[in-house]
């Protein structure tokens, strides 16, 4: 009994196991987040989509062909299909047609309608570089909330530490008589108010744990961990590029604003296929049928003939004969019927647009207004860029003056707490002035933490509008 319940334990310890949490580097944050992506899929459809129009623009170019078929039986009086004679008897008939047409010239309609959606397609593959993007810069956002978090948390264990290590010494030294027992009752409220704080933090690594959990749509119970990246922070504490410099990066690296180009092209040749409408459309017909039917009799002479009277002479009342072959009467097979009833036709159309309601004219205006707009779309989307990289480079610049700033701050915290403990260790300082150190050394390192981070965000949103790789 012992052995099975040892052998239920080990499995039981085994399986738990297995449930560990999953430690995701950035890039398999970034890949899983794309690939799994809403946006990201509507905009892989809508490159299909624009794919198949491109495809059917093309196609458009080409000749058709259409078939037709069909078989009927008739009653009573009706026309038989093969000798256009009205009859009583019941008809089974059958014909076959096919007919092609090739449009020649309509004003390049064709043409231009193809070069739109060549373009288009173009710019849907932009959209989607966009879909991506905004993806990645996301991800990144939330997996540096993250590490922030948690190097925050790292920093609250370690001051709840420090001060449990500072209790204890303190109570030997109460012990002893050297500090008074006050010191003691106040280093466990500071420990206390520290665990309260590790608490805090530990919520604020789980909400931004959640966060990403929720952009990559897993769910909130999946375990979760994410790899603390190596960033040497001193290596990038320069931005060497001007926002002008930056912005005019942008403009060449930034697919939404390559987009706006394209759809102005595609605008403008959506205009140019609207106006085709306005002129002859010339085009060229053929067509091919046959047709078969039970009534249709065809005679095969058996060599004799015969005498037939059909009538006298007037006035010497003579019998007039004509000589008739004999043989017999059969219904051709379907093969012979199809093959000997073919009938051919090949034609040229012209159709010249006089006055239809003012269609055409009113679609190459509306054409002629969305073009004009796809202008104004393209400006706005470069303005909108342009306060973006300037807002981003201002921003940039001002976490970079905070992280000097805090990184002295601490400089100078550090050497303080430093010095406010070894005194209080001597019974230099009172137990409120080594507080006042410590609590001053760990909002000074939060600051600098925080501080850190945004620069860190600040230099990649740069990076992401000049093109360059988003990783660590």
């Amino acid at each position: 009994m012992k052995r099975i319940v040892y052998l239920l334990s080990v499995i039981t310890c085994f399986a738990f196991g297995q449930e560990v949490k999953k430690t995701w580097t950035l890039r398999e944050l970034i890949d899983y987040a794309i690939a799994n992506n809403l946006n990201v899929k509507r905009s892989n459809y809508n490159v299909r989509t624009g794919e198949i129009n491109l495809l059917q623009s093309k196609m458009a170019m080409l000749p058709n062909l259409n078939a037709n078929g069909n078989y009927g039986i008739n009653w009573g009086r009706t026309i038989d299909p093969t000798t256009n004679v009205f009859t009583e008897n019941e008809v089974r008939n059958s014909n076959l047609s096919a007919s092609s047409s090739w449009l020649l010239w309509n004003g390049f309609r064709l043409f231009y309608n193809l070069k739109q959606n060549d373009t288009e397609l173009e710019a849907i593959n932009e959209d989607l570089i966009k879909a991506r993007n905004d993806v990645i810069l996301n991800v990144i956002t939330l997996y540096l909330n993250v590490v922030f978090n948690k190097e925050l948390y790292s920093v609250a264990q370690l001051q709840v530490k420090s001060t449990q290590e500072q209790l204890v010494r303190t109570r030997k030294l109460a012990d002893a008589g050297s500090v008074p027992i006050g010191d003691v009752l106040n280093l466990e409220a500071q420990l206390a108010t520290n665990e309260v704080n590790v608490v805090q933090q530990e919520n604020a690594l789980n909400l931004s744990l959640l966060q990403l959990k929720q952009a990559l749509q897993l769910p909130a119970s999946a375990p979760m961990d994410v790899e603390l990246p190596q960033v040497d922070i001193g290596n990038e504490t320069t931005i060497t590029k001007s926002a002008e410099e930056i912005y005019e990066i942008a403009i060449l690296a930034m697919p939404e604003v390559r987009a706006a180009e394209l759809r102005k092209k595609s605008s403008l040749y959506a205009f140019r296929s609207t106006k085709g409408n306005l002129y002859p459309r010339i085009s060229i017909n053929g067509n091919y049928n046959t047709v078969y039917s039970d009534q249709r009799q065809q005679f095969t002479p058996d060599g004799s003939s015969v005498d037939v009277p059909i009538g006298f002479v007037q006035g010497t009342g003579d019998l007039v004969v004509r000589t008739t072959p004999t043989g017999t009467f059969y219904v051709p097979g379907i093969g012979d019927q199809f093959r000997d009833n073919r009938g051919r036709s090949v034609g040229l159309n012209i159709q010249i647009p006089v006055f239809n309601g003012l269609q055409a004219r009113s679609a190459m205006q509306r054409a002629a207004i969305s073009r004009d707009l796809a202008d104004i779309s393209a400006i706005e989307i470069q303005n909108q860029l342009r306060q973006a990289v300037e807002t981003a480079y201002n921003n940039a610049i001002a976490a970079l003056k905070t992280y000097n700033s805090t990184e002295r701050q601490v400089k100078a915290r550090d050497e303080a707490y430093r010095m406010a403990k070894q005194r209080y260790n001597l019974g230099a300082v009172n137990f409120v002035d080594y507080q006042v150190a410590e609590n001053n050394l760990y909002q000074a390192q939060s600051d600098l933490l925080r501080a850190k981070y945004d620069f860190i965000f600040r230099k990649k949103v740069l990076d992401f509008y000049q093109g360059l790789p988003l990783g660590f």
